[in-house]
């Protein structure tokens, strides 16, 4: 018993000596390595700042570089250990033929993420509607975009499907249009309406005067003359001239003691 314990224990004094020094070799080349690494990321941020790179590009590449990196510092690890690199090599050419074969959805999300940076079809903080989801732009990695719905959550939509999907960007021409209709009694006086709609417009100072806001009959209902008030204002202020045009011109009709009809049946949905 004593004697097996001894072969054991000099068969891990041998491993320790054989393996130790290259253990510990390699956990220090992962430690610097991942210093390295980290100062490098930052020094390239740094540099992709002052020279004023959009941040959509900034943050695909910076992502790009350091799993680059992380991979090459790995295999520089296992090399250390002793580890054949032709042998390596063999094996993660056989691992990556494998792994692309199972994730050629991850592949095509890759190769989304590359035409959004190309074609720049939206930016981060661009508000967009694409895949049924609406919200501004938090970031886009390498294969995925990561939205904030108006209602703060996080959405996450793979590039791939909207690389190759319709994406609908409410920033990029700087202004939006707010639809919204009101509707007035059949009595009322069309332009003393129309001229109390468009002041409430007029007067608010996030409703752009160019392109004008315009206050249009836009249909003869059953119970009510409704008029179109189409206000145009920048996609960042859109719910707040949105809510706002609703509750001024309830506001301003009341006060110039124009009708607004109830509606002849109101529909609770259980």
């Amino acid at each position: 018993m004593e004697q097996n314990a001894q072969v054991w224990i000099d068969k891990g004094i041998g491993l320790a000596i054989e393996y130790g020094p290259k253990l510990l070799m390699a956990i220090l080349i992962y430690i610097i390595g991942s210093w390295v690494i980290k100062k490098l990321m930052n020094l390239l941020k740094k540099g992709m700042t002052k020279q004023e790179y959009d941040k959509s590009l900034q943050k695909f590449l910076l992502s790009l570089v350091k799993w680059g990196l992380t991979v090459f510092l790995i295999i520089t690890v296992i090399s250390t250990l002793g580890v054949e690199t032709t042998s390596l090599a063999a094996v993660i050419a056989a691992a990556g033929l494998a792994v692309g074969l199972a994730l050629q959805g991850s592949l095509s999300n890759f190769a989304g993420g590359v035409l959004i940076i190309i074609f720049k079809p939206y930016k981060v903080d661009d508000l967009i509607e694409a895949q049924g989801v609406l919200g501004h732009v938090k970031e886009i990695d390498i294969f995925t975009t990561k939205l904030i719905t108006p209602q703060n959550k996080l959405a996450i939509v793979p590039n791939g499907a909207m690389a190759n999907g319709n994406i609908v960007n409410y920033t990029a021409e700087g202004k939006m249009r707010v639809d919204t209709v009101i509707g007035v009694g059949y009595d009322e006086d069309i332009k003393k309406t129309k001229e109390v709609l468009m002041e409430v417009l007029t007067s608010n100072p996030k409703v752009l005067s160019d392109p004008a806001p315009s206050v249009n009959v836009e249909e003869l209902a059953d119970s009510s003359v409704n008029f179109a008030v189409r206000p145009y204002c920048r996609p960042e202020d859109y719910w707040d001239v949105y809510f706002g045009t609703i509750e001024g011109c309830k506001l301003a009709l009341d006060k110039a003691g124009i009708e607004i009809p109830y509606p002849h049946e109101v529909q609770i949905n259980k």
